[in-house]
């Protein structure tokens, strides 16, 4: 049976650098062999704002969230690879996509349960920075976006097999900018699951 990716695209603009490795994350999913569900978070009006039927209730972890809210768990708990592409504004996460991870990902559904229900996934953060490779490290935000992605968030919610990569000199990459994010698309492509218990 098919393997199925949910690719998360953070970005208003559909002919953006971000929304063409989007793209081009989905070609290569699909010729790997994988059904893709695009989730374009702008293109959908998605509303990243929390209201109280959306809040975690730490009291009742079988809270039945917004309609909006479930309609996203089934999205995530359908894929068995989830591959997130998104710029990175002021060394973190567009507040579309921060929203998304905050109203979707809850307590419940997400984390709070002795067999986190998203353990059997797989995950890709892609991100995209203006800065070169080697200023991004000097100012240290590599580690510190990493972790928050890959164990503040991924781990935390029991995704061990995950990983982040990021695009660097976005703003001047040049007409080859789509296929740089071939070596990360590669990389979690020849990758298996492993096998969880």
């Amino acid at each position: 049976m098919a393997q199925h990716a949910l690719l998360v695209l953070a970005h208003p603009r559909g002919d953006s650098l971000t929304a063409q490795i989007a793209q081009r994350a989905r070609e290569r999913l699909i010729g790997d062999g994988y059904t893709v569900d695009l989730l374009d978070l702008y293109a959908e009006d998605f509303d990243p704002r929390t209201g109280p039927e959306d809040e975690p209730d730490w009291g009742d972890r079988d809270k039945e969230y917004s309609s909006e809210v479930r309609s996203h768990m089934d999205r995530i708990d359908r894929a068995d690879a989830i591959v997130v592409v998104f710029p990175v504004w002021w060394f973190g996460l567009p507040a579309i996509l921060k929203g998304w991870i905050d109203r979707v990902w809850n307590y419940g559904f997400a984390y709070g349960r002795s067999r986190p229900r998203l353990r059997a996934k797989r995950m890709l953060w892609l991100g995209l920075s203006s800065y070169p490779r080697e200023r991004f490290a000097e100012l240290g935000w590599d580690t510190v976006i990493e972790r928050q992605l890959q164990v503040g968030i991924s781990e935390f919610c029991g995704i061990k097999d995950t990983a982040v990569e990021f695009i660097h000199g976005s703003l001047s990459i040049g007409p080859d900018g789509p296929t740089t994010a071939d070596t990360a698309l590669n990389a979690f492509l020849s990758t298996s699951a492993e096998p969880v218990s």
